[in-house]
């Protein structure tokens, strides 16, 4: 391998389960999410807000990773699940695959790990999430 070439990134993934609060009879979605600390929000493909029958809140203009700027519905509210832990929050539809943003990673209080590139629990509070408040 010549000093130049850099060793492809492999994006962290994790497996969330997502489901509508407001809407307890409908199953669960089980999904696999690419973590982006870079995003503020969780996304989600317009069919997975119509299978768990999220309500569009307002819309939400928001700047995408090509630079260009767009409305989007923004959806909710939805229950994010990973690893015992939960958070509720609402999501911009968007894209094709379910991106998990900064603000759930933090309300569950998990981390990417770098040797490895996935999310786990926050190991300094491995039993409860913890977070600061002040």
């Amino acid at each position: 391998m010549r000093a130049l070439e850099l060793l492809p990134w492999v994006w962290p993934y994790a497996q969330l389960t997502l489901s509508n609060p407001r809407e307890r009879e409908l199953q669960p979605l089980v999904v696999r999410a690419l973590a982006d600390t870079g995003s503020t929000y969780v996304c989600v493909p317009e069919h997975v807000a119509i299978q768990l029958r999220l309500e569009t809140l307002y819309e939400r203009e928001v700047t995408i990773a090509d630079g260009s700027r767009r409305l989007c519905p923004y959806v909710g509210p939805l229950e994010v699940r990973f690893d015992g832990r939960a958070c509720f929050t609402g999501a911009l539809v968007l894209g094709e695959e379910v991106l998990l943003g900064a603000i759930a990673m933090e309300d569950m209080d998990l981390v990417i790990s770098p040797s490895d590139r996935s999310v786990t629990v926050n190991p300094k509070s491995p039993n409860i999430p913890s977070g600061t408040v002040k």
